[in-house]
């Protein structure tokens, strides 16, 4: 859970901590072996609930709210497909994926601006930590590379983590193999299951990713709270569990991949901590699901007010020459931005050629333009 210092306790203290919070978890099946462990650690007996099914299922309830907040998504999303915002600028990409490496690694305690992040972008030198430096160009090469990554492979989850958390920790890409516990001030608000455990839950998990028909939107947000209780890493736990939900919701809405939602958790960053809280007391995510569909409705909301505006032509052009073929004419741009009349049209070539993008060919009916 980002934002938190991870502690290390021994093994005694961690399985007395394991028995009492699992009293009240009745956690899912996902944790039927934690009961083998603990059962041999202590006379005392643990209750918990296990599924029978052959699909590991993690608890929780499709409430009102849950089932509103579905519907709004979905139909923000068709607006979203309907308004091309598949096809914003390229400027507006790099702004959104700015404020989503600023606004993860934000709550993880990086110092680094968005004005820093931007100047990383563009390899420039920026003075500042070390450690939040790396993070930033960590967060870059797995953000400008989002689709290489599958969604429901273990595999590619870990080579995710390598990638983010390289030179950051010894063994990034791999589990843990000491135990944690999650402090928050001077309690201690999270006692993550043994590291003996870890390979076998998270990959009750995954396969929950791959066999479970559950509706994409809501099974992100479980995946998301799942790993967050696992804790499967020493560090980048916070980072993971939110990347890996925007590459869940990518497999089956695209415009995830511009969709900066960390940056409301970062806004709400101690509900987002409260959530998780209550939701490990509870013993289901469905406080967390809320949560996060709210966090997404309201960030698709944002993302078509931005997009509603008019564009500037440097936002067409920009646009324009990543999608165009070698020569094209005036007639071809307009043919894409079929708002903008033929004056406005051929000003924003005539900017394109003195910005050094375009050259021009020819004149009158017969003039082309060919990219640099």
């Amino acid at each position: 859970m980002a934002g938190m210092q991870a502690a290390y306790c021994n093994e005694q203290s961690i399985t007395c901590k394991i028995q009492t919070i699992l009293k009240n978890l009745l956690f899912t099946c996902l944790l039927h072996r934690l009961k083998e462990i603990i059962c041999k650690a202590t006379s005392n007996k643990v209750s918990l609930i296990v599924s029978n099914d052959s699909i590991m299922k993690p608890p929780y309830e499709i409430t009102n709210t849950i089932l509103m907040l579905v519907a709004s998504i979905s139909e923000k999303i068709g607006e979203v497909n309907a308004n091309y915002l598949n096809k914003q600028s390229p400027t507006l990409r790099k702004q959104n994926k700015i404020k989503t490496i600023h606004s993860s690694l934000q709550i993880e305690g990086n110092t680094l601006s968005e004005d820093q992040i931007t100047a990383l972008f563009e390899n420039k030198r920026v003075i500042g930590p070390q450690k939040d430096i790396l993070e930033v160009f960590n967060a870059i090469k797995i953000y400008e590379d989002l689709e290489s990554f599958d969604f429901d492979s273990e595999k590619s989850f870990l080579n995710a983590h390598k990638v983010l958390m390289n030179g950051l920790i010894i063994d990034s890409g791999k589990y843990r193999t000491k135990s944690v516990g999650i402090v928050q001030g001077t309690e201690v608000s999270h006692v993550a299951p043994p590291a003996v455990n870890v390979t076998y839950l998270m990959k009750e998990l995954f396969s929950y990713l791959k066999k479970s028909d559950e509706i994409t939107l809501i099974k992100s947000c479980v995946f998301h709270y799942e790993m967050e209780f696992i804790h499967p890493f020493l560090d980048g736990n916070g980072r993971m569990g939110r990347l890996w939900q925007t590459i869940i919701l990518m497999e089956k809405y695209p415009v995830f991949e511009f969709l900066p939602f960390e940056t409301l958790i970062s806004k709400t960053q101690t509900e987002y901590y409260k959530v998780l809280s209550l939701s490990d007391k509870s013993g289901n995510s469905t406080l967390f699901i809320e949560y996060m569909l709210e966090v997404i409705d309201k960030s698709l909301q944002e993302l078509l007010s931005i997009n509603n505006r008019k564009l500037t032509e440097i936002d067409r052009i920009e646009y324009f020459l990543k999608i165009t073929s070698n020569e094209f004419t005036r007639k071809d741009y307009m043919n894409i931005f079929k708002d903008i009349s033929a004056p406005t049209a051929s000003r924003d070539l005539k900017k394109a050629v003195g910005l050094g993008l375009v050259e021009k060919i020819g004149d009158n009916n017969k003039t082309f333009y060919k990219l640099k």
